[in-house]
C-alpha cells in the first residue's frame, strides 16, 4: 500500500483552508489536523485582541505544525495552515519533505465578507489586511496546487483530491 500523502492547505484566514482540509482529508481517507488548533494561548490571545502575529510569534506553532507533519509517517494527513511566508512552507517541507500544498486564494472583499459572516472564530476581520500584506503566494518551484475560492468547496476538494491521488478528471 502506497503511503498516504501529507498536505498543507494553505491562505489567509477567511479563505476556506479548514473547510476544504477537512472535506479533502476524508476523501483522501487520511487524518486532518486544524493548524489553528496548534497555535499556542498567548497566539490566540493576540489575534482575538486584534494583534497581528509576528515571525517569532509564529515559530513555536510552525514546529508544531511541522510535528505534526512528520508524525503523520506512512498514513499521511491534511493539515489546514496559513503558510503566509516561504520562509514558513520551506520550514514544513525540512519536517515534511514529501509535503504537498494546496493554496487558496481570492478576492479579499469575498475574504472578509467570509470572516464577518463565521462564528466562534478567534481572528477578526481587521487582521485580513496584515494577513494579505504578509502573504507571500507560492512559486512555481513550490508546484502548489492553486485555487480561487470564488467556486464551491466541493469543486475544489475534488480536483484537488484527482491531482493528489493521480485519479484522471
Amino acid at each position: 500500500m502506497a503511503p498516504g500523502p501529507v498536505v498543507v492547505v494553505m491562505g489567509v484566514s477567511g479563505s476556506g483552508k479548514s473547510t476544504v482540509a477537512a472535506q479533502l482529508a476524508q476523501r483522501l481517507q487520511v487524518p486532518f489536523v486544524e493548524g489553528d488548533q496548534l497555535h499556542p494561548a498567548r497566539n490566540v490571545a493576540l489575534m482575538a485582541a486584534g494583534t497581528p502575529l509576528t515571525d517569532d510569534d509564529r515559530r513555536d506553532w510552525l514546529q508544531a505544525v511541522g510535528c505534526a507533519l512528520r508524525d503523520a509517517g506512512e498514513r499521511g494527513v491534511v493539515v489546514s495552515c496559513s503558510a503566509l511566508k516561504r520562509s514558513y512552507r520551506d520550514h514544513l517541507r525540512a519536517s515534511a519533505p514529501g509535503l504537498r500544498l494546496v493554496y487558496l486564494s481570492g478576492d479579499a472583499g469575498l475574504i472578509a465578507q467570509r470572516m464577518q459572516q463565521r462564528g466562534g472564530h478567534y481572528m477578526p476581520a481587521s487582521l485580513l489586511p496584515s494577513q494579505l500584506e504578509a502573504l507571500e503566494p507560492p512559486q512555481p518551484d513550490e508546484a502548489a496546487l492553486h485555487f480561487d475560492i470564488d467556486q464551491p468547496a466541493a469543486g475544489i476538494v475534488l480536483e484537488a483530491w484527482r491531482q493528489l491521488a493521480g485519479t484522471p478528471a
